[in-house]
C-alpha cells in the first residue's frame, strides 16, 4: 500500500470513531423527547454523555483535518459542493454544545425548555444529514472535469440519499438507546431497553435495504463481507438487548455502525467522490492525494499523537463508567 491508500484507510477510521461515538449521544439527545418523561429524567441522560460528548466531537475535527491534509482536492470538492448540509451540521454541533452547558444556567421553565427543544433538534438533524451526506459520496455526484462540484440543493436530495439519512438517524437512536439502558439503572433503564428493541427492528430493516442496494449498485465481494457482519451484529445488538446484557449490545450496535461506514468506503476505492458525469472526471485517492513528503510527515504525527488520544479517551470513559439513575439528582433544575 503507498501512503495515499493508508490515508484513505485512516479517514475510514477516524470517521468511524466519530459515528460510534458521537452516534450514542446523539441518539442520547434524540431520546431527551422518545424516552424521558419529566426533566430530572432528562438530566439523567444528558448526564449520561455529560463528561465525553465533546471529547467525541474530536473524531470529527480529526477526520476534517486528516481529509484537508491528505486529499485536499476531496475535502475542497465536498465542503463546497456539500457546503449548505454541512453548515447546517456545523450549526447544530455549536448550538448543541451551547445548550449542554446553558440549560441549567436558569431555573425558570421556559429557559431549560427551550434548551431541551434545542438538544432534540441539533441532535437529530446532524444524524440525518450525515447519512444523507455519505450517501452522495457512495453514490457519485455532478463534478466535472474541473474536480468542482455543479449540482443542486436538491440533487442530494434523492431516493437513496434520504434512505441513508434515515438509516444513520434509527441506527444513531437505537445505539444511544442501548447507551442509555447501559448507563443508567431503575424504570428508565427498562424503558430505554424496550424502546432499543422497538427502534433496533425499524433499524434493521432500513439498514438491509440501504446496504443492499449499495451492494447491488456498488459493491463487490469485501463489501458483502461488510453487509453480512453489519446484518448480523445489529441482530446480534437486539438479541442482547433483550437478554438484558447491554454492554454486549452496545458493543455489537457499535459494529453494526463500524461495518456500515467500512461498507461504504470499501464501495469508494480507489476513488474518495465519485463523478456520476463521466467516470473520467471522479476524484480519486492518486488525483486528489497530497504530496508523499506530506503524506509522509502527517503519518509520523499521527504516529505519536494517536496513541496518546486515545489512551486518554479510554481513561475519560473509565472514570465515568458507572451508572446513574433519579435518585442521583438532587433536584428537578
Amino acid at each position: 500500500m503507498q501512503l495515499h491508500d493508508v490515508w484513505f484507510v485512516l479517514i475510514a477510521v477516524l470517521w468511524t470513531g466519530y459515528f460510534f461515538l458521537e452516534g450514542f449521544d446523539f441518539g442520547v439527545g434524540v431520546l431527551t423527547k422518545l424516552l424521558a418523561r419529566n426533566r430530572k429524567e432528562k438530566r439523567v441522560l444528558i448526564n449520561t454523555i455529560g463528561p465525553v460528548w465533546d471529547g467525541n466531537e474530536v473524531w470529527l475535527l480529526t477526520a476534517g483535518g486528516a481529509t484537508f491534509a491528505a486529499f485536499p482536492d476531496w475535502y475542497a470538492t465536498l465542503f463546497s459542493g456539500f457546503y449548505l448540509p454541512l453548515l447546517v451540521i456545523l450549526v447544530c454541533l455549536i448550538v448543541r454544545g451551547v445548550a449542554f452547558e446553558y440549560r441549567h444556567k436558569r431555573d425558570e421553565d421556559r429557559w431549560q425548555t427551550n434548551w431541551e427543544h434545542a438538544i432534540f433538534w441539533t441532535s437529530l438533524i446532524p444524524a440525518f444529514l450525515w447519512g444523507v451526506a455519505f450517501a452522495n459520496i457512495a453514490r457519485g455526484v455532478k463534478i466535472d472535469q474541473d474536480k468542482e462540484y455543479v449540482g443542486t440543493l436538491l440533487d442530494l436530495l434523492n431516493v437513496y440519499a434520504v434512505l441513508g439519512g434515515l438509516v444513520t438517524l434509527t441506527l444513531f437512536t437505537f445505539h444511544g438507546a442501548v447507551f442509555a439502558a447501559l448507563k443508567t439503572v431503575g424504570e428508565i433503564r427498562d424503558r430505554a431497553r424496550a424502546l432499543a428493541t422497538r427502534l433496533g427492528l425499524v433499524t434493521a430493516v432500513l439498514a438491509l435495504v440501504f446496504l443492499g442496494w449499495t451492494q447491488l449498485s456498488h459493491g463487490d465481494g469485501r463489501s458483502l463481507v461488510a453487509l453480512i457482519i453489519a446484518v448480523t451484529a445489529v441482530a446480534g445488538a437486539l438479541g442482547c438487548n433483550l437478554a438484558g446484557r447491554e454492554g454486549w449490545s452496545f458493543a455489537l450496535s457499535g459494529i453494526t455502525i463500524a461495518a456500515a461506514v467500512a461498507m461504504l468506503f470499501l464501495t469508494l476505492f480507489p476513488n474518495v467522490m465519485p463523478s456520476s458525469l463521466n467516470e473520467a472526471w471522479s476524484l480519486t485517492v492518486t488525483n486528489a492525494s497530497s504530496s508523499p513528503y506530506t503524506l509522509k510527515i502527517m503519518t509520523w504525527c499521527a504516529a505519536v499523537a494517536t496513541p496518546v488520544v486515545l489512551l486518554y479517551q479510554g481513561w475519560t470513559y473509565w472514570v465515568f463508567r458507572k451508572r446513574i439513575g433519579t435518585q442521583h439528582i438532587a433536584d428537578a433544575h
